[in-house]
C-alpha cells in the first residue's frame, strides 16, 4: 500500500513538471488585452451613443427654436396687421363723423 501512494506521489509530481503548458506567461497578457479591449469597446460604444443622443436633443430643441421663432414672428404679423385694422377704422369712423358734422353745418 505504502508502495502505492509513493509510486503515484512520484507520478504527480513528474507529470505535473511535464505537463505544465509554455504558453502560460503569454496568455495572461493576452487574456488582460482581451479585457481591455472589450473595455474599451464598451466605453467607445457609450461614447459614442451619448453623443448621437446629443446630436438629437440639439436637433429638437432647435427645431423647438425655429419653431417658437416663427410663432413669434407670425404673433407680431397678427398684431401689426390688428392694429392696422384698428387704425384703419377708427379712421372711417372719424372721417364719417366729420363728414356728417359738415353736413349738419352746411
Amino acid at each position: 500500500m505504502l508502495l502505492w501512494v509513493f509510486f503515484l506521489v512520484i507520478l504527480t509530481l513528474s507529470s505535473g513538471s511535464h505537463s505544465s503548458p509554455p504558453s502560460l506567461p503569454i496568455r495572461i497578457p493576452r487574456y488582460a488585452d482581451a479585457i481591455f479591449t472589450n473595455s474599451y469597446r464598451k466605453v467607445l460604444g457609450q461614447l459614442s451613443a451619448r453623443k448621437l443622443l446629443q446630436d438629437i436633443m440639439s436637433r429638437q430643441q432647435g427645431e423647438r427654436n425655429r419653431e417658437q421663432g416663427a410663432k413669434v414672428r407670425l404673433g407680431r404679423q397678427v398684431d401689426s396687421l390688428w392694429a392696422s385694422q384698428k387704425q384703419m377704422a377708427l379712421e372711417n369712423i372719424l372721417a364719417s363723423l366729420l363728414q356728417k358734422r359738415r353736413n349738419s353745418q352746411g
